[in-house]
């Protein structure tokens, strides 16, 4: 019964996808589709495989299933990942678990176990099964290839987490001995070397880019894939600690190794031309944007689809602009994370400058929005908007605070009337924003005041951008620094921002923060560098406008411990993983928990 229930939302999944054809639902009557109807019907194998893909929750900026509805494209999951890093502060819903130093023995947010192995072993399932079918034999190759690429991700997702995993590659039985129902967990360097061998083993049964359906793996997801985990196998060796006789970390030696093939992944995918910098729109600002708002481009390599029909309704759309788009909406909220002031200072000038502001003098004197904001990296009008933004045609206002003519403030109500307080400052919680807002993935051209779940962007899970910078790191922990200048460079010649003469480890870490703002990367990234217990342990800012009657000019002031003093942001060096958990290593004795827990 379980496996018919699964067939059956599996058909309706690749109805929604448009990834099958008509006749479908003609086979049989869903509720009594059977094993061996599945098996021998490439619709049904086909519809199967695609339930896999929207299982895995976690191609959309790291959420799990712990949502409403399980489901990662609908209410606050996706955020939590951003807010646990050094760029946002989560203005309402609820707060990561985690941020501030909260992560205990029994897990919570980030957690991609259960999940991920259910989603395991029915991919363990298929790869047993479909090789067996009487169908297409080029078909049975590509989409074996394709459910050993999730089944990969999913082992990438949990590593990332946890260290070492068990490894599970069949479908396990009641009847199994109990090693195989109990199993130990592999080392780091196992899960890795496991993840990055399945990538070389299936990149020739895949399509390449030019003939790849879109939101299905390919070649060259495959090549992005391996770019991305032997780049963080090497970071884990060259900065982590072995521990517990490798289930944690990676030896020191074999860091480069590592390198070595992100470097040669990379190198192919850069080579073989399949994908390359969107760089279709003349305003540079606007062509930032478009990488997340125009679909199936140069730049995209896999992304999670998306349409402009609401989730909660049976579409496929998602709620990030419900939550993160400025306010208000239809219910009067919105802009549910806000960029730290320290996130806004990494945004350089375009000649190349520093961003970072000298705050006694800011706080000085009188500024249009104009003199504080002019002449920045585009990324940074493309993806943060501020106090006269426009959106919709329309300034946003994030100003708090109105000084009268005789230099007295006002917080409320308005004086000749002129509001006391813009609208971006919600009543309900005054002030906890840090005068910032996120744009990245917003389309302003589309309704965002309709239902929770409509959002059509597509979500990036690899796009081009990503390689060239993964590329440059790897090139210039193996000496090649020539190259990572130039990589860095493409990068920045695309953004519009002055190129770099000379390039170290932190002006390459610099561009993965800005390049990558807001897409799920920058937390993971602190943790495989192990940088997470010093820049995430800190206080961060944000700031006030208040804005002058008589010039219509703003005086900023620079607001410290914008997370409150007694509820700072804090990250334990034991956090570099997650719990396994009291619950798991309960069910299964094998288990080993992860130190400090």
């Amino acid at each position: 019964m379980k496996n018919k229930i699964l067939i059956s939302i599996a058909t309706i999944f690749l109805i929604l996808f448009n990834s099958c054809q008509k006749d479908v639902l003609d086979k049989q009557p869903l509720d009594i589709i059977t094993d061996a109807i599945v098996w021998n019907d490439q619709n049904l194998i086909d519809a199967y495989l695609t339930q896999t893909y929207a299982n895995t929750y976690v191609f959309t900026q790291e959420c799990s299933d712990n949502e409403p509805n399980g489901n990662s494209d609908v209410w606050f999951g996706f955020v939590h990942v951003l807010n646990l890093s050094d760029e946002v502060k989560h203005v309402w819903g609820p707060q990561a678990q985690g941020k501030n130093g909260t992560i205990r023995i029994n897990g919570g947010t980030l957690e991609w176990w259960e999940p991920s192995y259910t989603v395991i072993r029915a991919l363990n399932e298929f790869i047993k099964r479909v090789p067996e079918s009487p169908v297409d034999d080029v078909f049975k190759k590509e989409k074996t290839a394709e459910a050993r690429w999730i089944r990969a991700f999913n082992y990438f997702s949990m590593v990332k987490r946890y260290g070492g995993v068990p490894i599970i590659t069949e479908p396990q039985s009641i009847d199994d001995p109990e090693e195989t129902l109990y199993p130990k967990r592999n080392t780091e360097k196992e899960v890795y070397d496991f993840v990055i061998s399945e990538m070389d083993a299936i990149i020739n049964d895949l399509p390449d880019g030019a003939s790849a359906t879109p939101g299905r793996a390919s070649k060259g997801a495959a090549l992005a894939l391996k770019s991305r985990a032997a780049l963080y196998a090497g970071s884990i060796a060259q900065y982590g600690t072995v521990q517990l006789n490798g289930l944690l970390g990676i030896n020191s030696e074999e860091a480069n190794t590592y390198y070595q093939k992100s470097y040669e992944a990379s190198k192919i995918l850069m080579d073989e031309g399949d994908y390359a910098l969107y760089n279709s729109d003349p305003d540079k600002v606007v062509n930032y944007q478009n990488i997340f708002l125009k679909k199936d481009h140069s730049e995209v390599i896999f992304a999670k689809k998306h349409t402009y029909t609401d989730k909660l309704a049976g579409g496929n759309g998602w709620s990030w602009d419900f939550f993160v788009g400025p306010s208000p909406n239809a219910w009067g909220g919105g802009t549910c994370i806000t960029p730290y002031l320290e996130m806004i200072e990494e945004y350089e000038y375009i000649d190349g400058t520093p961003g970072t502001w000298d705050r006694d003098a800011v706080q000085q004197k009188l500024w249009t929005t104009d003199e504080l904001w002019a002449n920045r990296d585009p990324r940074f009008y493309a993806s943060i908007c501020t106090q006269n933004t426009i959106w919709k045609g329309v300034p946003l206002q994030f100003y708090y605070g109105l000084r009268k003519p005789d230099g007295s403030l006002i917080y409320d109500g308005s004086y000749e009337g002129v509001a006391a307080k813009g609208n971006q400052v919600f009543t309900t919680i005054e002030r906890t924003g840090t005068g910032f807002g996120v744009l990245k993935y917003l389309d302003e051209n589309k309704n965002m005041f309709g239902p929770v779940a409509d959002s059509g962007t597509d979500y990036l899970v690899f796009r081009y951008g990503e390689i060239l910078l993964n590329f440059a790191e790897a090139a210039f922990e193996l000496g090649k620094t020539n190259e990572a200048l130039d990589a860095i460079n493409q990068i920045r010649r695309r953004a519009g921002v002055a190129e770099l003469t000379s390039v170290d480890r932190n002006a390459i870490r610099h561009e993965r923060k800005i390049e990558l703002a807001f897409e799920g990367h920058r937390y993971w990234d602190l943790r495989r560098w192990r940088t997470a217990v010093n820049d995430l342990t800190r206080s961060f800012s944000g700031i006030d406008y208040i804005l002058d009657y008589e010039t219509r000019k703003y005086q900023i002031q620079v607001r410290p411990h914008i997370d409150g003093i007694t509820n700072q942001p804090v990250f334990h060096e034991y956090n570099y993983y997650l719990p396994i958990t009291l619950a798991r290593t309960g069910n299964n004795p094998n288990l080993v928990e992860n130190p400090g827990y």
